[in-house]
């Protein structure tokens, strides 16, 4: 067998070894979906979704392509996998997937624009021994207003790690 020395890609992924620990990006990925969607020039954000909007799917605003729409949220999507920052908001703006307004189209774009300004962000894992189980939960009860189903965010750690 031939060693080929250390991962650098692996599955679309970028993979950087450094002393035993681990860290993992998809900047590529980040910049080829902003080419795809026109936003490589956008302005940059802080945050991936607006303090307080409220979206709706009886939203009465400019229809958007569906099949764009949900493009853009697949591709978001496959982020996730190194981004666990968007992953809530993604969750929130696929809920509107089968008929997308404007309003939807420009939380899923300033979603983009957030990916744009923190674009170097991955997951980073050591090589540490500390086994200490940690979680964190918090509950939203008037997020949806649509149907008001309550949401749960939830996130647990053991040791440098992130699980769930």
């Amino acid at each position: 067998m031939i060693d080929v020395g250390l991962m650098s890609y692996y599955l679309g992924l970028e993979v950087k070894q450094i002393d035993g620990d681990i860290f993992i990006s998809q900047v590529g990925y980040v910049k080829k979906v902003l080419k795809k969607f026109k936003m490589l020039d956008c302005n940059l954000f802080e945050t991936p979704i607006e303090c307080g909007v409220k979206l709706s799917k009886f939203d009465d605003g400019i229809k958007e392509d569906p099949t764009l729409f949900k493009s853009l949220v697949g591709s978001l999507r496959y982020l996730t996998c190194t981004r666990p920052d968007v992953l809530f908001v993604v969750g929130i703006v696929s809920r509107y997937a089968e008929a997308p307004t404007l309003a939807h189209m420009k939380a899923t774009k300033r979603i983009l624009r957030y990916l744009k300004s923190m674009i170097e962000l991955g997951l980073f894992y050591s090589s540490s021994h500390d086994f200490q189980l940690m979680g964190f939960c918090n509950s939203d009860f008037s997020d949806d207003i649509d149907d008001r189903k309550n949401t749960i965010k939830f996130v647990f750690f053991l040791g440098d790690f992130c699980i769930s």
